[in-house]
């Protein structure tokens, strides 16, 4: 009986959670690995809790100059001991829907490896055992650093049955997201970095285990490879690494933010949309972008009543037929869970926008042309209501690689 309330507890918490989520901020919570007296892995030029900490903070950067609804939260900014339950702590205390933990990998002796792999909650089957394990004391380590430790970490044992059934039926609604958003960074800092890819594994580490919301710990590489080593100390590495985990942020983001959000586009993402000096039709960009390009004192603005009067009418989008046998190009503004009416608020005055359906969710467009420039120049008009809106391409009515789009374009102009 007792076995089955506290199920049924569980249960109602969970759900509890979930729709407070839905009607709040997206929280990321970022964990710099080790700090302070807890050095973490040494290398021959550098110790591993400062990479970890560069690579957090510079991630964090990425995220907060890009995504203005997301709170990012750091469980250290600076180079500090904070206890392993703290850091958990941390990012339940902030009702975080996503963590991450960032750490750095190391060999005994003069072995070498190279690669980057993300591991999230689990018994440790999905990898060698002995690999695992060492993992698992490693990162497990730093409990015995903490006062009070047999207080906050009562009964662990990473071998234990019990402690792994009853962590694992806790995170159970966490498990299948968290493996998915490992997949996610997996596949994107191994593209952005260049990484060898050693893949997503699962282990019984603390940090995760404590955590309420979908989480992973990442290896960056191996500190006791000396190439590894000064890659991770390379300015332009760490870049690479952090746009990959930036751009896995923003994968798992719009696929599964509650409620309204905009659709953040990657940051790695290829498609070219062309300056002012450099764009494909020059001749056409002139008296075209008054309104984008206009002096901050002579836009409109809430507070200024004066000023909002003079207020322009929201762009209009291109009217002219377009031929699906070739790229139609698009502005896509929001992404929702619901369908939302023609009336819409969220549309922000814009008439006319149209939709697509992908992954279950409702996504929003504004404009439709064969014309690239006639787009590219929209978006640019709206960029004050949708900062986050992007260029997308269809042809035959399938959504297409707005790259390839470009260059049929581009061909066309030229027949």
């Amino acid at each position: 009986m007792l076995k089955k309330v506290l199920v049924a507890f569980l249960f109602i918490i969970s759900f509890a959670s979930v729709m407070a989520a839905a009607n709040r901020k997206f929280t990321l919570c970022i964990d710099a690995g080790h700090g302070g007296k807890d050095t973490g892995a040494p290398g021959s030029i550098s110790v591993e809790k400062n990479i970890n900490l560069n690579v957090a903070l510079a991630f964090g950067r990425y995220v907060e100059r890009n995504c203005p609804d997301v709170s990012v939260v750091y469980t250290r900014r600076t180079d500090v001991f904070v206890p392993l339950y703290e850091r958990a702590e941390i990012a339940n205390r902030r009702k975080a829907d996503l963590f991450i933990s960032v750490h750095t990998n190391a060999l005994r002796g003069n072995h070498t490896m190279r690669g980057f792999e993300t591991y999230t909650l689990g018994d440790g089957t999905s990898h060698a055992k002995e690999t695992n394990l060492e993992v698992a004391k490693r990162e497990n380590s730093v409990i015995l650093l903490e006062k009070d430790y047999q207080q906050h970490y009562v009964g662990f044992d990473p071998n234990s049955p019990e402690s792994n059934i009853m962590f694992e039926f806790i995170q159970d609604k966490n498990l299948t997201r968290s493996i998915e958003f490992a997949k996610m960074i997996q596949t994107q800092v191994c593209r952005a970095a260049n990484r060898p890819n050693k893949g997503v594994h699962q282990q019984n580490l603390a940090v995760l285990r404590l955590t309420s919301m979908p989480a992973c710990l990442i290896e960056l590489g191996y500190i006791s490879t000396p190439s590894e080593e000064r890659l991770l100390n390379s300015k332009d590495q760490v870049d690479n690494i952090v746009r990959g985990l930036y751009n896995a942020f923003v994968q798992y983001k719009n696929k599964y933010d509650t409620g309204m959000i905009i659709p953040y586009k990657p940051i790695s993402d290829p498609a070219p949309e062309p300056q002012p000096d450099t764009r494909i039709d020059k001749a056409a960009d002139t008296g075209n972008n008054q309104a984008a390009d206009a002096p901050a004192e002579t836009r409109s603005t809430d507070n200024n009543p004066v000023q909002a009067s003079a207020k322009q009418q929201p762009p209009k989008a291109p009217t002219g037929k377009v031929d699906n046998a070739r790229p139609v190009f698009k502005v896509q503004i929001l992404v929702s869970q619901r369908r939302l009416k023609p009336s819409d608020q969220n549309f922000k005055g814009l008439e006319g926008c149209d939709s697509y359906e992908e992954a279950g969710m409702h996504k929003y467009t504004y404009g439709a042309s064969n014309n690239y420039n006639e787009i590219y120049r929209l978006r640019k008009e709206i960029l004050d209501k949708f900062p986050g809106a992007f260029i997308i391409a269809f042809k035959n009515g399938e959504k297409m690689d707005v790259n390839q789009g470009i260059r049929e374009f581009k061909q066309n102009r030229n027949k």
